[in-house]
């Protein structure tokens, strides 16, 4: 398990990216970084609102600069991944 949150190592000028929902909303979030939970990866996404939320996927690699999101449909997946993110930021305070 990584201990820290890892830059996705794409460009700085394209380190924003929109998320749409079901919906038809749009939100702008920057892209924290990834880190490692369980053996999967996981990426942090923080709304460029005046909110402190951040959004948390799953995500996978599929070419130099592209990558998927995925949903975290199982709730104990989710706070196992969340749970790691927290601890990632307390230590990074």
């Amino acid at each position: 398990m990584s201990d820290e949150i890892k830059n996705v190592g794409i460009e700085e000028e394209e380190d924003i990216i929109t998320l749409e929902f079901d919906d038809d909303t749009a939100v702008d979030c920057t892209i924290m970084g990834t880190f490692e939970a369980n053996d999967k990866e996981y990426i942090a996404l923080q709304p460029m609102d005046d909110t402190e939320d951040v959004y948390i996927y799953g995500y996978k690699e599929i070419g130099d600069e592209e990558f998927e999101l995925i949903d975290i449909i199982d709730d104990e997946e989710f706070d196992a991944a969340a749970a790691v993110f927290d601890e990632i930021m307390e230590d990074a305070e």
